[in-house]
């Protein structure tokens, strides 16, 4: 056990924050530890667009779907998929670099990168004393959030992260077993081993539910999770994702 570790266990997402910037430094300490992340080949492909006008923080917590803590925080960061930088590298080199920006596979590191430099950007976050969210409802209107921020081609808005000062201390959500996440030399298909971890965790959670609202919610994560899934959502992003150049083939 050491400080790194605690941090990483004892993150929560936190929805309520002082109304309260961060200061330059802190943003720059956040950023410059997001870009030590790794980095498939080197490639770089995301950008990290912060968010400070209230205004626009305004019209994107609404397009989020009305998130107050988008609006209310101390800094609020965009992870973008970002390809555009190497359209601009290919005119300055003279190559043709087409096929290999708009494969699924370019499109995978980008998504990727992304995601590796939001993560070092959270822990940082958080071994400040900073909370954090991330907001994977910016793209409920990925269109809008696109023109609000100045999108150009070849970059995708993929999800913001709040971040700032907590005003309240959240509990912790079980995460699924160690067993049912974690195989070794190859992937457990038992179905029914599995299914019944997946019974075992319903108990856990249904637990975490009951005292969280004191008897008042006892949802399982299986019936959560086949609720949501059973509606799909934002069916719009290959088009939107395809439109802004990328996973064309």
């Amino acid at each position: 056990m050491n400080e790194t570790i605690k941090t990483l266990l004892h993150h929560r997402s936190i929805r309520k924050f002082e109304d309260r910037p961060l200061t330059d430094q802190q943003i720059r300490t956040i950023i410059d530890c997001a870009q030590a992340a790794s980095t498939s080949s080197y490639i770089q492909a995301y950008s990290i667009i912060g968010v400070k006008e209230k205004e626009k923080k305004r019209r994107l917590a609404e397009l989020a779907g009305n998130q107050p803590y988008v609006e209310t925080n101390g800094h609020l960061f965009i992870f973008c998929a970002d390809l555009y930088r190497h359209e601009l590298l290919a005119e300055m080199e003279g190559a043709d670099i087409t096929a290999s920006l708009e494969s699924a596979e370019k499109y995978m590191v980008a998504v990727i990168d992304a995601a590796l430099a939001a993560q070092n950007a959270a822990i940082a976050s958080e071994s400040m004393g900073l909370g954090i969210c991330y907001i994977g409802g910016l793209r409920n209107n990925v269109e809008e959030v696109a023109q609000v921020v100045s999108i150009p081609r070849r970059v995708i808005p993929l999800f913001a992260m709040t971040v700032g000062y907590p005003l309240h201390e959240s509990s912790k959500k079980p995460r699924l077993p160690f067993e049912h996440v974690y195989h070794e030399e190859g992937y457990n298909e038992d179905k029914k081993e599995l299914q019944a971890q997946l019974l075992e965790y319903n108990k856990t959670i249904q637990e975490y539910y009951l005292q969280r609202t004191s008897g008042e919610r006892s949802d399982t994560w299986t019936g959560q999770m086949a609720a949501m899934l059973s509606k799909p959502t934002r069916m719009f992003m290959k088009e939107f994702v395809e439109k802004q150049g990328f996973h064309r083939r």
